[in-house]
């Protein structure tokens, strides 16, 4: 059993040792059996649904089924284990609260936690104020059972730091969002940029076909008008 558990733990687990079960045969004989029991495969006898078959194996052929992930889903925290680690299928971050930390702030993400998030910060400067203070006391006694002032102090510092951190955890989807956003309306400046810089090049590209016309135009008038000759009548005199 120990055996088995380190191997799931494993990073690079081998095989599962009845992958050796999943040969054409047998899964023939599933799908043959599904069909003549009509859905209730698990409750039926497969020696006797299977008799004019040969090399039925001694285990259950339902063995070989597929993990029904609607089941899972059914679940209200629907989880699956991988590598011996438990992983939840909605992802779901865990408070302070949940992981069974002091939680001083807010558990709901929706209200306000500024107000709280100050009053810790100031009871981290007083406590450490405090511990400044409880440093230079005489040490206590051999015989004294009561924890030193100081440990009590360097205590609550961590539970105040604990709160801080996680609150500012909590703030990483926030701070994705934003940096999302950022990042996108960046973006869209540059293509309007890039656009309007390729229509000012469009239009100076048009304004200089216009004058090549217009000069091929004139070059075109001038030729037609040099190369036309008047010639003049002549009377014609009768006697």
């Amino acid at each position: 059993m120990e055996d088995d558990e380190t191997e799931l733990q494993n990073p690079f687990p081998s095989p599962p040792s009845h992958y050796t079960k999943y040969t054409t045969h047998n899964l023939k004989l599933l799908s043959l059996l599904h069909e003549r029991t009509g859905g209730d495969a698990p409750n039926a006898n497969q020696r006797e649904v299977l008799s004019d078959q040969t090399e039925i194996p001694d285990w259950q052929l339902t063995q070989l089924e597929k993990p029904r992930v609607d089941w899972i889903l059914d679940e209200p925290e629907a989880y699956y284990d991988v590598f011996g680690d438990r992983w939840f299928v909605k992802d779901k971050i865990l408070s302070l609260a949940d992981s069974g930390g002091n939680q001083l702030y807010p558990p709901d993400p929706t209200a306000d936690r500024r107000p709280a998030l100050r009053s810790i910060l100031r009871s981290l400067l007083v406590t450490y104020s405090s511990l400044m203070s409880s440093l230079l006391l005489p040490p206590p006694s051999l015989v004294a059972e009561a924890p030193p002032e100081w440990q009590r102090h360097v205590d609550w510092i961590s539970v105040l730091t604990t709160n801080l951190m996680a609150a500012a955890n909590d703030l990483r989807p926030v701070q994705a969002r934003g940096n999302l956003e950022s990042m996108m309306r960046r973006q869209l400046e540059l293509r309007k940029e890039e656009t309007k810089v390729l229509h000012d090049k469009c239009d100076a590209l048009e304004a200089k076909l216009r004058d090549i016309r217009a000069s091929v135009s004139n070059i075109a008038a001038s030729q037609s008008l040099q190369s036309t000759v008047w010639i003049p009548l002549t009377p014609i005199v009768t006697s």
